[in-house]
């Protein structure tokens, strides 16, 4: 018989729980643990996947193969860095982390250790499965446009690491040039950015998580026409002459996303994939570009 694979989530939160769902529901992998520090919610979680509920990470660590890493932001690089020091492969919700030096430290520590080490921008598995990431032609422009009303979760960093964040690393999944000049105006909350690029690609990025309606919109050049994506209403205007999936809803990584990704993570643990859908490094780099945003916006 195949050996089920133990998973652990660290963090009873929405996305804790997200996490926990994918995992007891994974063909080959069994959740065995929660870990959190408010033990009530981390019980009631565990209870419902059927897994034990732990109030210390290193308990849970002797018994889960692998892990993920759902908690606040600022909390993101300690807990994965403890992960990977008791040899778990670690899969991170974005962002990887909330400084350019404790990225290096992760991606450090899983090269040191030779563990996976896996970020979850999701938005690379739906940009995936439209076909986008496959268009031969390199864009000249970005227009990316991501709202949300308020809510009380990722309070503890700002729009850009919260919400901007996911269309930067699609902005850089579309090129291999480094941006070179960001400008940005905004608060924490609101903002938008430009960034130029080496190679003549310019993106400009608005985000918010105070606006009046969700709106989650994309515009992007190419030299041979125009595509513009309305993410919420899955719709599109496409004059270039490369054909998108329209259907992409309809495929298992349209529909689950955050499923394809996790998959992605065991996948790339087992060794039946080189790597996960979307690597630390990756990760960084789009960390990176948004503390760039950040500092150029004076926050």
């Amino acid at each position: 018989m195949t050996k089920l694979l133990k998973a652990g989530v660290v963090g009873s939160g929405v996305f804790g729980g997200y996490h926990a769902r994918k995992y007891a529901e994974m063909d080959g992998i069994e959740l065995v643990g929660i870990y959190d520090l408010h033990p009530e919610r981390c019980f009631d979680m565990a209870n419902q996947y059927g897994a034990e509920a732990y109030g210390d990470l290193d308990d849970l660590l002797k018994v889960a193969d692998i892990i993920t890493v759902a908690t606040p932001a600022t909390t993101h690089a300690r807990l994965a860095l403890q992960c990977l020091a008791a040899g778990k492969p670690v899969y991170v919700e974005k962002p990887l982390a909330t400084t350019l030096e404790d990225a290096d430290r992760l991606i450090q520590a899983a090269a040191k250790a030779g563990l996976v080490l896996a970020c979850g921008h999701q938005e690379r598995v739906v940009s995936q499965a439209m076909g986008l990431l496959d268009i031969p032609e390199k864009p000249l422009r970005l227009e990316a446009v991501r709202k949300g009303t308020p809510s009380p979760r990722s309070q503890d960093v700002s729009v850009v690491l919260d919400l901007m964040i996911h269309d930067i690393d699609l902005a850089l999944a579309l090129t291999d040039a480094e941006p070179f000049t960001v400008e940005a105006e905004g608060t924490p909350d609101e903002i938008t950015a430009e960034a130029s690029f080496e190679d003549g690609f310019t993106a400009v990025f608005t985000a918010s998580r105070i606006a009046q309606a969700r709106e989650r919109t994309m515009r992007i050049v190419y030299p041979s026409g125009v595509l513009e994506i309305d993410f919420v209403t899955r719709e599109f205007r496409n004059s270039t002459p490369f054909a998108l999936n329209e259907a992409f809803t309809d495929t298992p990584a349209g529909r689950d996303p955050l499923g394809t990704s996790v998959q992605g993570f065991v996948n790339a643990v087992l060794g039946k994939s080189p790597r996960p859908v979307v690597t630390g490094e990756e990760a960084a780099r789009a960390l990176d570009l948004a503390l760039a945003v950040e500092q150029a916006a004076g926050f």
